[in-house]
Order: C-alpha cells, then structure tokens, then sequence
C-alpha cells in the first residue's frame, strides 16, 4: 500500500483538521442537547481514530508503527469506555454546571480538549508519518521498545485497576464520604495520574527508538524527539492545570468545612504519596522539604486551614452541630423522664 501525503509530511496539519472536526461534531451535540455523556468519549476515541487514519495512510506498517499505534488506540478506548460507564452512572458532569448553557464557555473546554487531543498523540503521529517511515529502522526489540512494553503495561495496568478499585469503593454505600484508601491508593493518592503519564512516557520512548540508534537523520530526527512535547503536555496539564490542583487543596478545603472525614483524611495525606508509589510506613516519616521537593508535593497543593479554610462556614457548621446536640439532648432527656 502506497502512503498517502496529506498537506505536510508530519501529518500534523491533517491530524489537527480532524481532531477540529471531530470535537466540533461531538460538542455541537453536548451544547444543543445539554448532553453531558459524550464529552469524556469524544476526547478518548479521537485517539484512536487519529491513530487509525495515521496508521494507514504510512503504508508501512512496521511492528513499531504497529505496537505503538495499537497502545494509545487501547489506552484512549479504555478511557473513554470506562468514563463513559461512569458518566452514564452518574448522570451528569459537575464540571460545566457553570459552563453547560454558555456557548463560548462551554466551547473552550473542548478548543482545549482538541489541543490536548492533537498534543499528546505527537509521538505516533510523527512516527507514522512520510518524513519518518522513509528511512529504514530497527527491528522492533531494542532495548527502548522493551523498556517501552514494560513502561505501558505498568502505567496502563496502573491506570486501569485503580479506576475499578475508586469506582468499586465509591459504589458501597458504607463508604459515602470516606477516603478512597484501598488498593493502590495505598500507595499513592493518584494511582491513576501517575500510570496515565507513565503511559505516554512509554509511548515516546517506542516512538523515538529509530532516532535514537541513528537510524533517523534530518528533520525527521528533531520531529521525533520534539514529539517528547505531548507528554510533558500530559504531565503539565495532570500537575498544574486540571489534575491535582482541583483535587488536592480544594478536596482538603470542602472537608474540612464539612466536618467530613477531615481527621481520617489528614491522616491519609501524612502517610501518602500525592503522586510517586511508596510505601505509606515510610513515606510517614519523610521529612516535609523531601516531601515538597523530591516527591512533587509542591506548596500549592497543601491545604493549611488557617490559610484556606472559609471561617463562617465552620462557624455555621458548628453552631448546626451544636443545636442538633442540644436537640438531641432534649430529647434524650425526655424519653428518660
């Protein structure tokens, strides 16, 4: 099969048109029916398509284009499978309640969801690319791609399992309210953060392989490496923008306001990685400057009550303690008499 030249021979002006399209399709849906189910779909599937469409148009077809194609196709169809059972369970989106029925609004979440989309799949779409598979590469097997393999079925495995195990916690009753703390959130609060960014890592790391044993030269070899680009974007966006930022002080801040969980939840967080695996009996004992240096648990995601906290609504939820006590109380006292 002959490869196809689409407008430049990165395919990266074709890749984006498509990523474009493909989101303005889904999002003229979500806006006109304020549908929330298909938000989370649209980002995963683009994915897998961009990696299809690429994927034929090279014509090559060796096994690196092929296994790193076929890992970000089961990575993006894994996702937007489980998000959209879990979008179909829970209903609807909290995170454009303010944004649902204002157009512009609404519209950047999904520009920005084509930029992640188009960002992050770099790597496989460069390496499918006209300006890459016309040099002859290795045999699939170096020792990038085996490290590679390994790096993706840990990340994804990682990625995977701690979804099931937050979705199986968070579906008992008994466990309303309470800290997530089982399974792989054993050792790690973001299990699932730190598999997505070894996955894409590893993606990389297969894609960059024939650059790497000089089997690239020219342009092509800057591409490849410059494609490191959607990862770093991946990891950027999960540890500053929409990932841990959203969770970590906002999440302390509403319990402790709340009275809900706070002391078991301060407790998790003490003994708990934010993000890097490690054994809680340790990591316990870590002194802070390693934990906020070496361990990523940067300043701005630490909750200080003094600092963050709302005082009027601790002082509203005591007072409703209080005379829900005294209620009590009262009634206590009655049935005694």
């Amino acid at each position: 099969m002959a490869e196809v030249h689409a407008l430049d021979d990165y395919y990266l002006a074709i890749t984006l048109l498509i990523t474009i399209a493909y989101q303005l399709f889904f999002f003229s849906i979500a806006f006109s029916l304020k549908f929330d189910k298909l938000t989370d779909f649209a980002g995963g599937t683009n994915f897998v398509v961009l990696a299809i469409i690429t994927l034929a148009f090279s014509g090559h077809h060796n096994a690196r284009q092929i296994v790193d194609s076929l890992f970000i196709i089961i990575w993006g169809a894994r996702l937007s499978g489980f998000l959209l059972f879990r979008i179909i369970k829970t209903g609807k989106d909290d995170r454009f309640d303010d944004k649902r029925d204002k157009f512009f609004p609404f519209l950047g979440f999904w520009v920005f969801q084509m930029l992640w989309v188009w960002t992050v799949s770099l790597p496989v779409t460069i390496l499918n690319s006209p300006n890459v598979t016309k040099f002859r590469q290795p045999s699939f097997g170096t020792g990038r791609d085996i490290a590679g393999v390994i790096l993706f079925t840990l990340g994804f495995l990682m990625e995977a399992v701690s979804d099931i195990q937050k979705y199986q916690f968070r579906s008992k009753p008994e466990n309303k309210g309470k800290v997530c703390d089982v399974g792989l959130f054993v050792w790690t609060r973001h299990p699932n953060y730190f598999g997505e960014i070894i996955i894409q890592f590893s993606i990389f790391m297969i894609a960059v392989s024939p650059a790497a044993y000089g089997y690239v030269h020219g342009g092509a070899y800057s591409a490849l490496y410059a494609s490191i680009l959607g990862a770093f974007f991946l990891t950027i966006l999960l540890m500053f923008v929409s990932g841990l930022p959203l969770q970590e002080r906002p999440g302390a801040k509403k319990r402790y306001e709340s009275g809900n969980h706070w002391e078991s939840f301060s407790k998790y967080t003490q003994r708990t990685s934010i993000l890097i695996p490690f054994p809680p009996q340790l990591y316990v004992r870590v002194p802070t400057i390693l934990k906020r240096t070496i361990f990523l648990e940067f300043p701005m995601y630490v909750f200080d009550p003094a600092k963050h906290a709302d005082q009027g609504k601790i002082q509203d939820r005591q007072a409703e303690e209080g005379a829900a006590d005294s209620s009590q109380q009262t009634q206590d006292g009655q049935a005694h008499q």
